[in-house]
């Protein structure tokens, strides 16, 4: 996976300390001794049909790669149970070659609540923390965006922003097997900052605000997607255990506390943008993702209640400056 054109793009952005820690970072994280399924995966990706799109559409819902000329129902036959191969697929939709992956998330309902209200993107430089395959990178891109650099540690996530990036060709967009805590402190060289569903998985929520402020450029953008609960200034939820069955879930403040932990860590301009419960319409189980999802993470008799009877989904928006 060729990585020259990022390391360029990075010294070019004064980020010289990152270009040259990252060739060992990658190394280790494609290290096949360390993870059972990257071979496996690796030789997926490489007899995947080599087909060209002549269609490349990343500014509409579903990302989009297709040709004028309908393929044979053989090579999508087999197209499909290729990419079956990579389930379960989580972020989407995408739409390969007349192929609709229908992800768990319909991760285009959280770009259409955002889209509007957040800086305009072009020609800047972003980061997506936490950004699974991919899916919002290649929207970041289609609006307009200079460089999209996602990281994310699942391997899974990105051999499947690998499939897309293999049809679609040479495009300024990565997505790095890595999380926030392996870039170098201070960077101070995005534009941009995104990080969506990810605050409540991290057991110091300040530490990973402090973290994603040093990613920017004085007066950068955050956009920020987390869970949240209704209450005051200086309420939060820490789960005694599982939130909706996961594990690693800390932290859920409310909307003010938010605001006022964004503020304590020096962000400017905090907006709240939307706070919207989670649907089972928005996260669901589909062909392309059989595993659990929301609808059985409720409790069935009160959907407005998890299954441990704690406050069900809802995520709030939110953007603020880097001082």
């Amino acid at each position: 996976m060729p990585y020259s054109a990022l390391y360029h793009a990075l010294k070019e952005a004064h980020a010289e300390d990152w270009a040259e820690q990252l060739p060992p970072q990658i190394a280790e994280a494609f290290d096949t001794t360390k993870h059972g399924d990257l071979s496996r995966w690796q030789t997926q990706l490489e007899q995947l049909p080599k087909i060209m799109p002549l269609v490349r559409s990343i500014s509409t819902d579903a990302v989009k790669l297709g040709s004028e000329v309908e393929i044979s129902s053989d090579v999508q036959q087999e197209l499909r149970t290729q990419l079956q191969a990579f389930s379960p697929w989580r972020k989407g939709p995408y739409d390969l070659f007349g192929i609709h992956i229908d992800t768990e998330w319909r991760s285009d309902w959280k770009w259409q609540r955002l889209e509007n209200y957040i800086a305009p993107l072009t020609n800047r430089l972003v980061l997506d923390v936490g950004c699974g395959n991919g899916y919002h990178c290649w929207r970041m891109l289609g609006a307009g965006a200079k460089r999209v650099i996602g990281i994310d540690p699942m391997l899974l996530n990105v051999m499947q922003f690998q499939i897309i990036k293999q049809f679609y060709g040479d495009a300024p967009i990565d997505v790095l097997p890595l999380g926030i805590e392996a870039l170098p402190p201070n960077l101070h060289c995005f534009d941009t900052v995104f990080s969506m569903g990810v605050l409540y998985h991290r057991r110091s929520p300040l530490d990973h605000l402090f973290e994603l402020r040093d990613c920017l450029k004085s007066g950068g953008e955050l956009v920020l997607e987390t869970l949240v609960i209704d209450g005051e200034l200086g309420e939060a939820l820490l789960p005694e255990d599982r939130y909706a069955q996961m594990r690693n879930v800390w932290f859920l403040p409310s909307c003010a506390t938010l605001v006022s932990w964004l503020i304590r860590c020096g962000f400017k301009n905090v907006r709240v943008l939307d706070v919207m419960v989670t649907s089972t319409d928005e996260q669901r189980t589909t062909d392309w993702m059989r595993f659990h999802s929301l609808k059985n993470f409720l409790n069935p008799e009160n959907s407005a209640l998890t299954c441990e009877n704690l406050p069900a989904p809802k995520r709030a928006i939110l953007i603020a400056n880097a001082p």
